[in-house]
Parts: structure tokens; sequence; C-alpha cells
């Protein structure tokens, strides 16, 4: 047990209320209690552990992991459980999944035992105190891939300068999304030297398809949901608190509307704010049997977002037009989709930037959002430009995970090195004496 172990289990302690009330799995896994993995593959350059803590950071691995697999053996580590159930799906068959642990230190430790890493990539900024120390005493080199720093996540980190400088002096390096992001990654310590731009790999991570395509999925969701494909439908994804009554309010005439709220925990909300949805949860007995001058529906179910934008005439993302800080434009974009999105963005500043100059997306406030989606509407050319702009800047910005995989191989080739002439052993940092 050390300081840090101290300042936490007070913290714990006075957080208890609000962590039973989350429905949360896998706590013997939390502290650090999985089942130690076997040794990597033969023939490999080693194994690298990659730490995404939910959903968003799993899906920016879509990519990269192919690539590394090719050549190492790969472990992906998640925080959150909706995390670990994404990354079973996309990398269940591939690679390692487990549990990334609390930051105590005996936690840290356990967890380090039984994955036995050899290069550590967090991705986008997921940094602990304990584990970051730790990898360090085991001579474990520690990296950020795709790094991300919002200007409100510096502020925070800003208040802790002091000691947060100490523990990222100890990351070999951060490859980050862009100029904005390393400036913000160098004023809080990161050596100029030691912070790389490599782009996000969630341009590499999107699905670029035929903006007509409707897969099976999705053609079922209509015929239950009772959505009619002959009829413009607005699909709004990942919404949050007053979005759904503006778009209910300012969906023009005879355009269906489908509301996909972020947050489990808004779904009743959600319903409340468009009288007369049909929640996908809930759905008509029958098709047939939903009235007829229904055009309002509730996505609150999870995993089928990707699904309801295929269907779209004209995507809204949300948690732009409150005051949230934005949401992923990138894969409705892909998939060939119209996209508006909020003034409120700024946790994707970047990418909604690139879009723009592009012409690739739409951004408006809510006064005037009701005026862009009725032109839309009736502008099929504009969709049609608007769709081929967007793609041309998803493919001009991909190739940020290949970059991460050259940098990351190389780092195990290093490790790999430095091991074989100290005659340590490359996958726990233990003298094979």
């Amino acid at each position: 047990m050390n300081l840090l172990d101290l300042l936490y289990i007070p913290l714990a302690l006075a957080t208890s209320p609000w962590w039973a009330l989350k429905k949360r799995s896998g706590w013997r896994e939390r502290f650090g209690k999985i089942k130690t993995l076997p040794p990597p593959r033969a023939n490999t350059a080693g194994r690298v552990l990659l730490h995404a803590v939910s959903v968003g950071e799993v899906a920016a691995l879509r990519h990269l992991v192919p690539l590394l697999s090719e050549h190492a053996d790969v472990v992906i580590s998640a925080s959150t459980d909706t995390g670990i159930k994404r990354a079973r799906e996309l990398f269940g068959t591939s690679c390692h999944i487990v549990r990334y642990p609390l930051d105590f230190s005996w936690s840290v430790d356990r967890f380090l035992n039984a994955v036995k890493p050899d290069v550590v990539a967090l991705v986008e900024l997921e940094v602990w105190p304990n584990f970051v120390q730790a990898c360090t005493r085991r001579g474990l080199p520690v990296c950020i891939i795709n790094g991300r720093l919002s200007e409100r996540s510096a502020r925070g980190y800003t208040r802790i300068r002091g000691y947060f400088a100490g523990v990222l002096s100890h990351i070999r390096w951060a490859a980050v999304q862009d100029e904005p992001y390393a400036r913000r990654f160098i004023a809080l310590g990161i050596a100029p030297e030691a912070c790389l731009i490599t782009g996000s790999m969630k341009w590499d991570a999107a699905k670029i398809q035929d903006r007509e395509f409707i897969g099976p999925a999705a053609k079922a969701l209509a015929a239950e949901m009772g959505i009619d494909l002959a009829r413009p439908l607005i699909v709004a994804g990942s919404t949050g608190p007053g979005e759904e009554a503006l778009l209910h309010r300012v969906c023009p005439p005879g355009v269906q509307l489908l509301c996909a709220p972020r947050k489990v925990d808004r779904f009743d909300e959600a319903a409340a704010a468009m009288p007369g949805c049909i929640r996908r949860s809930k759905p008509p007995v029958a098709p047939a049997e939903a009235p007829a001058d229904n055009a309002r529906f509730l996505l609150d179910t999870i995993g089928e977002l990707s699904a309801v934008y295929s269907l779209a005439t004209v995507v809204v993302v949300g948690r732009s037009f409150g005051g949230l800080y934005g949401s992923d434009p990138i894969e409705p974009i892909a998939l060939g989709k119209p996209t508006v999105i909020g003034p409120s963005v700024s946790d994707f500043a970047g990418i909604v930037e690139v879009f723009q100059r592009g012409g690739g997306i739409v951004q408006t406030d809510a006064e005037k959002l009701k005026a862009q989606l009725a032109d839309l509407m009736v502008n099929r050319a504009r969709r049609e430009a608007m769709t081929l702009a967007g793609r041309a800047c998803i493919i001009a910005h991909q190739g940020a995970s290949e970059r991460h995989a050259q940098l990351l191989l190389k780092e195990m080739e290093k490790r790999r090195k430095s091991s074989t002439v100290s005659g340590t052993a490359g996958s726990n940092g233990q003298s094979r004496a």
C-alpha cells in the first residue's frame, strides 16, 4: 500500500452510494483478479496491451488490431461493461479481452502479473498514476495512442498539473490526433520531442458504404417498429437533454423522426418529449397496428444505432444543441448520410472542422435547425454533394492506425533487444536467472 492508495480509500468510501446505484459487473476483475494469460504466440514480437476505456475507444481500434495481430500478441483491456462487451464482439476471436483494474497498487500488480505485457498503449488519454508507476518499475514502456485532450479536460488537469506532470514524465511518447491536442499535452508535461501528431484512428474505423444500402438487420428493425422506408426519415443519434423535444418541434411535416438517446437512463424522458412515439423496446404487436399518422420513434436499445443510421435520409448528431460537448459525426457520414450537428462540439472540434472545411457537414444552431432540415429534405442535390464531400474528408484523413502500429512494433523491437542484452524476459521484466 502506498500514499496514493490511502487517498483512494476514503474517496471510494465517499462515493460508494453512487457506485451502488450503478449496475456494474466484474468486481473481482476490477481488483486485478483475472486469469493468468498464456505466453505470447511463438514467432511474435511479444505482447502489447491496448487499454480502451469504453465503447468509443474500443471501436477506434478496429483497424489497428489486425495490423498488430500479424506481428504481436494483442491484449485489449476496457473499464466499462459496455466496453468489454464491444471488445468481445469485435476482437474476441483474435485477442485476449480483460478488464482494466481499479488504480489501487495491489490491483494493478495482480493485473500486470497476469497479463505480462511488453508494451502498454493507452487509447486517447487514460493515465492512472499507480498503473503508470507500476509499469515504470517493471521497465514496461507506456505510450499514448490516438491521444485527445479537449479544452475542458485540459482545464481540469491543469488544476493538478504539478502532480500530473510527474506521472506524464513516465510516458514514453504520446501520439496525438492534431495540433491543438499536442499543445495541450505539452502544456501538461509531455516533452515536445515525445509528442507526435499522427491523426485520429476514428477515420480508419469508419465503414464507408453506399448511402442506399440497407442491411437485413436494419430492414427487420424498420419492419418491427413500423418505419415506412418509402417516406423520409431523420435519425437523431446520441441525443441529450432537451434535444428530443427540439427535434420533435422542428421536424418537417410528413417526415418521420427517430431519436436515439445517448444515456440509457434518459429513455423515459425522451419518450415523454415525443408524445405517441413507438419505442424499440415496445414495438407494435404487428406493423399494421401502428397508427398510420405516427411518425415518431425512439431507439431505446443499445447496439442498433448503426443499423438505424442506414435507414436515414438525414442524420442529426446529438449532444450538440445544449450544454454538452458533442458526439462523433464520422459514422453517419461514412454511411453516406447528410449530417447536421449543433454548435456545442468541443469534444470533437477538430473532426467537425475538417468536415466543415470540406463541405461534408452542416453546423447550425437550434434557431436555424428547422430551416436547414426543411431544405435538406427537398434538396436532393445538396444531400448528394454532402455525401461525396464527407466521404472524401474521411478518405483523406485515414492512415493513423498504420502509423500507430509502426510506432508500437518499433517499441516492441526496442524492448526485445533491450531484454536480450540485459538477459531479462521480455514479458515480465523479471530475470531468467
